[in-house]
C-alpha cells in the first residue's frame, strides 16, 4: 500500500535528518525521483520551493509530497512519518544530554556533529540546485540570489519571487 510506503520512508529520512530537514534533502530526492518515482526533479524543486514560500517550517513540504502521491491519508502519513520519530528520538536523547552536561563526551560528539551538519546542508543545496538549475536563466538567477543574500540582509523570500519573477518573464 502506497500510504505505507510513504509513511516508511519519511520515517526513514526523519532519523536520518541530522541538522535538520535541510541536510536529508539529497537522500529525500533519490527516494522521491529515482527510487519510487513518486516526483520528478522539476516537481520536486517545486515542492521544495513551496517549503521554502509558505509561512512554519519549510519541512512542511513533505506533506505537500504526500498529498500528491496519495491524497489526505499520504498528506498525513508523510506528515506523521517525517515528524514524529525525530521527534521522539530528539526527546529521548535531550533527556540523556541534560545527563551528560559535565562530560567529556558531550563536547566531542557537539564538536564532530558540527561539520557533518554543515557538510550534510552543503549537499542538500548541491543537489537541489542539479535538479533545478538547468539552462542560462536559472544559473543567473542562482547566482544573482546567491551574491544579493551573501552581500544584503535582504530575505531570501524576496530573492524566491524575484527569481520567480525572473524565470516567468526571461521564458525559463
Amino acid at each position: 500500500m502506497i500510504v505505507l510506503s510513504l509513511l516508511g520512508v519519511f520515517a526513514l529520512l526523519s532519523v536520518l535528518a541530522v541538522g535538520g530537514g535541510t541536510a536529508v534533502l539529497p537522500e529525500m530526492k533519490a527516494f522521491l525521483v529515482e527510487r519510487m518515482h513518486w516526483l520528478t526533479a522539476d516537481q520536486f524543486g517545486d515542492v521544495y520551493s513551496l517549503g521554502q514560500l509558505a509561512p512554519g517550517p519549510n519541512m512542511l513540504m513533505v506533506s505537500v509530497v504526500g498529498w500528491r502521491v496519495a491524497g489526505l491519508a499520504g498528506a498525513l502519513a508523510a506528515t506523521l512519518g517525517f515528524f514524529v520519530p525525530s521527534s521522539v528520538l530528539m526527546y529521548v536523547a535531550g533527556r540523556a544530554w541534560d545527563r551528560l552536561r559535565e562530560s567529556p563526551w558531550r563536547q566531542a560528539v557537539q564538536d564532530g556533529l558540527a561539520p557533518l551538519t554543515i557538510g550534510l546542508m552543503l549537499a542538500g543545496a548541491l543537489v537541489l540546485a542539479r535538479a533545478v538549475i538547468d539552462g542560462p536563466v536559472p544559473v543567473g538567477v542562482a547566482i544573482v540570489s546567491t551574491v544579493v543574500l551573501l552581500a544584503t540582509r535582504l530575505h531570501p523570500l524576496a530573492c524566491i519571487l524575484a527569481g520567480g519573477a525572473a524565470g516567468l518573464l526571461l521564458g525559463s
